[in-house]
């Protein structure tokens, strides 16, 4: 990813916002490529090089993280049904008409589902769930700034030393010694049932072989 470029077509203006107000000097350009990467998993392992707690250095009241760059931001995934389930709330702060003549203001509510604001813009996505693990404090706008995603491939920070980021394996918890019995239960229960049911089965055709007997 940091020798292969490609040409940028996307809002430059947008993509290079606010990148005057970062002290760049010493900081790491991290790439994290999310395509078929799991939401949550991606936006904890970009809060942690964020905040910097990845580095030895780490202090709660510094800014030490590192630029981090998200790409194909639209391949993402979720997990169970969030996709249609997970709802963004918002006010619009516009008041209604008649609660206007009366003096009192009301936001009005709105709500897109994760599948619609996937379709609208996916890179708002990643920056809510990133942005929701940091703590509220002064920091927060300058690691904000940080963060950089793109919902494709292309990104204008070719000329940087880029540093793909490897996303650690995913730790598979062990069973529960209650639930692995639960399971071997269940298991044993149905081989029972397929033993039973072939069981029945020969019965059955045994019964009919001495019923043609006797008939013959």
């Amino acid at each position: 990813m940091a020798t292969a470029a490609q040409p940028f077509s996307g809002n430059l203006k947008r993509a290079l916002a606010g990148l005057r107000r970062i002290n760049l000097e010493g900081l790491r350009w991290r790439v994290f490529d999310a395509k078929g990467q799991v939401l949550g998993r991606l936006a904890s392992q970009i809060s942690t090089v964020i905040q910097g707690k990845d580095k030895p250095t780490y202090a709660p009241n510094r800014d030490d993280g590192d630029m981090c760059i998200v790409l194909n931001a639209k391949d993402i995934c979720v997990t169970g049904r969030k996709l249609t389930d997970k709802v963004y709330h918002w006010h619009t702060g516009q008041p209604d008409s008649e609660l206007f003549l009366a003096h009192r203001y009301v936001g009005h509510l709105k709500e897109r589902s994760l599948k619609d604001q996937m379709a609208k813009d996916p890179t708002e996505v990643i920056r809510k769930a990133v942005m929701r693990m940091l703590p509220r404090n002064k920091l927060r706008d300058d690691r904000d700034r940080k963060l950089r995603i793109f919902a494709g491939g292309e990104h204008p920070f070719s000329d940087r030393p880029l540093e793909p980021y490897v996303m650690p394996p995913r730790q598979v918890r062990e069973l529960r010694p209650r639930v692995r019995r639960a399971m071997i239960r269940a298991e044993k229960k149905a081989e029972q049932q397929k033993q039973g049911g072939m069981d029945t089965r020969k019965g059955r055709k045994k019964e009919e072989e001495k019923a043609e007997l006797i008939e013959a």
